[in-house]
């Protein structure tokens, strides 16, 4: 049994197996997921996991070179103050709701948490760790 990091076994499977240039797309509980594109469905009850505890140890195992969310969760700054400071040295970079689905079809997982938060998704593309 692992005593730290991730414990849920198909999430640390997904970012052991991650190659460079990899998507990850950690989403808000009514975010669709594509067909044929794997969900990992942590949401138990409304905000239940919420998105920043799940992205937070997301980051704590895997490399990101670049991070993308809507245009659309601008006007909630704290959630973006929150990203800004939890991706640092890597730029968030912005796209409308629309791209961000449709970039979706690309990803090897969703992450599904239980978060309320309207537009609370965010597209994380693996680098290397050398």
């Amino acid at each position: 049994m692992k005593k730290q990091g991730i414990l849920h076994r198909d999430l640390a499977a997904l970012i052991a197996s991650l190659g460079h240039g990899d998507l990850v797309v950690v989403a808000d509980s009514g975010l669709p997921v594509p067909p044929g594109v794997p969900c990992i469905d942590l949401a138990v009850t409304k905000g239940v996991p919420s998105f920043l505890p799940v992205l937070e140890a997301i980051l704590s195992e895997m490399v990101v070179e670049n991070a993308t969310v809507a245009e659309e969760l601008k006007p909630n700054e704290q959630i973006i103050e929150a990203l800004a400071g939890r991706l640092k040295p890597v730029q968030l970079h912005f796209i409308n709701h629309e791209s961000l689905k449709t970039c979706c079809r690309q990803a090897r997982a969703v992450i599904r948490t239980g978060e309320w938060t309207p537009y609370a998704n965010i597209l994380l593309y693996a680098g290397v760790a050398f």
